[in-house]
């Protein structure tokens, strides 16, 4: 039984909730149902889609109606804040719409796209620091300079209550909820939802949603207070904040009833479950909050399976919080996504360094889809393969697979889990050969299909030794191979009637400047 002074807490912000000034510029945004993602898990889960604002963000409710309540004398100062994201964009457009000079501050190092929609929308850019911190420290040194108001993000009462309004809005839209997944940065919005649901409808469980990375209100609820952390990951810009607020911290220690964290593959796994079930692309803030469900109901993590529909037959919701991202970004995206729901696996296997070695490796794979293939000749006697395998059961599935490769003799090593290779190793397999060797480089097109790499390495069996080999599916129509072979100058001619028998589109690539640089012989 909460005491008094907590439900007058949470009444406090209902009133403020309910008096807020945001439907001037913010719009009542939708609550959609996730069709395929609710057949998955067995529940019916809504997003709350409030990456259809004006500015694309959630931020707008909470800007305007802090600014809504500046008196005449704090409007003519204007407004100032600081921000290279969906914060700097809301600010900007309230203070616009309301004839309020802005002056937004921003990193040095803020792209100029975010840039030139601060400026699209009315708002002053000044650019100062190479860090948020260090554009922060000078916002506030001009409200205090100038007289200016600064309009913080998110630690600040009408601003909370500003967010709060996507909560009341949502028991508008569908009242029996059972529990809502809410995306942490600062924690103005989950502050301002938990506040509202627990005044209105208290038996909503209200889970707050962090990266594994930038969970400062998992690291405050520990401490009792918030606490610094000393560095966050970057790759969820829109949440990646070291401190939580202390109002939002106030707010979420009272009525937050419990926090998930996920990683970023978990986060990219989530904006194509965003993509395929409403066409929209989420900024990985955004999709913070769903990849919480998922978690939460065992779509995704460590020793989750699949299926376990802890919830079944709940209705739930999650908030997309933004789509302002980085369109540059969605290569990472799309390369993560499948190792976030445990569909790929990304391994380290030694073979022998001879002929029909790979062809026996993928034998073993029995007709699995490859998703990538790299290798470069390295010694005589064995040669480690980065490989990518799709899988359709986790990590059961994957475990077979690692015991059947070693029974045959393959050494393997699971790199799914290790950052570094994931995001470096992977396009860095190659170099130059220990040893000058007679090699000729060939690119190949052919028909992708399960099984289509298997069977291209059976027709490319041959008495000439493959030295280099990378492969890398992307879900299109043609499979694309890059391929070394060690072939003497004498076998020049039948090793061209062997690429004409082949059957494959292929070019070769022997005097590509990127191969001799970087993987052919090495000069002198």
């Amino acid at each position: 039984m909460p005491d008094v002074a907590t439900v007058d807490l949470a009444h406090s912000y209902l009133q403020k909730i309910l008096l807020s000034s945001v439907y001037d510029v913010a719009k009542v945004t939708p609550l959609s149902s996730m069709n395929k993602l609710s057949a998955r898990l067995g529940c019916q889960v809504f997003l709350k889609r409030e990456d259809m604002q004006p500015v694309h963000s959630f931020k707008l409710r909470g800007a305007y109606n802090r600014i809504a309540q500046l008196s005449a004398d704090e409007c003519r100062l204007g407004v100032v804040c600081a921000s290279a994201g969906n914060h700097a964009q809301g600010v900007a457009l309230s203070a616009s719409s309301r004839g309020v000079d802005a002056v937004i501050v921003m990193p040095t190092t803020t792209p100029d796209i975010k840039i030139d929609a601060v400026r699209r929308l009315g708002g002053t850019v000044l650019l100062h620091g190479q860090s948020f911190d260090q554009a922060n420290e000078h916002a506030q040194h001009l409200a205090r300079s100038e007289g200016r108001v600064y309009i913080a993000p998110f630690d600040d009462e009408a601003v909370i209550a500003g967010q709060g309004t996507v909560a009341q809005e949502m028991l508008q839209q569908q009242r029996d909820l059972e529990l809502v997944f809410v995306p942490v940065g600062g924690g103005g919005l989950v502050a301002g939802i938990a506040a509202y649901y627990k005044a209105v409808k208290p038996g909503v469980k209200i889970i707050g949603v962090e990266p594994e990375d930038a969970a400062c209100l998992k690291a405050a609820l520990a401490a009792g207070e918030p606490v610094t952390l000393p560095q966050v990951g970057l790759f969820a810009d829109g949440v990646a904040v070291k401190r939580i607020g202390s109002e939002p911290f106030r707010l979420a220690k009272a009525y937050v009833d419990e926090v998930v964290t996920v990683s970023s593959d978990e986060i990219c796994a989530a904006v194509k479950d965003i993509f395929e079930d409403t066409r929209a692309i989420a900024e990985p803030a955004g999709a913070l909050s769903l990849a919480g469900l998922k978690k939460y109901f065992g779509l995704s993590g460590p020793g989750l399976a699949e299926g376990s529909h802890r919830g079944a037959g709940q209705k739930v919701a999650a908030i997309l919080s933004g789509a302002n991202v980085n369109f540059h970004s969605l290569r990472y995206v799309s390369e993560r996504c499948e190792l976030g729901e445990q569909k790929e696996a990304v391994l380290a296997v030694r073979v022998p360094e001879q002929p029909g070695s790979f062809l026996r490796f993928c034998e073993l794979l029995e007709r699995r889809v490859m998703t990538e293939f790299n290798y470069r000749f390295s010694s005589r006697d064995s040669a480690v393969v980065f490989a990518g395998i799709r899988l359709s059961q986790g990590q059961q599935e994957l475990t077979d697979i690692i015991d059947r490769l070693e029974s045959a003799g393959f050494a393997v090593q699971d790199l799914s889990a290790d950052e570094t290779a994931k995001l470096h190793v992977r396009y860095m397999v190659g170099g130059h050969p220990p040893e000058p060797l007679n090699e000729r480089l060939f690119s190949f097109e052919f028909p992708e299909y399960p099984g289509a790499l298997l069977k291209f390495l059976t027709t490319l069996q041959s008495k000439w030794n493959i030295s280099l080999f990378h492969y890398r599916n992307h879900g299109a129509a043609f499979g694309r191979v890059l391929a070394g072979f060690e072939v003497p100058e004498v076998d020049h001619q039948a090793f061209g009637r062997f690429l004409t028998e082949l059957g494959f589109v292929w070019q070769e690539e022997t005097q590509s400047p990127a191969y001799r640089l970087f993987l052919g012989n090495r000069p002198g």
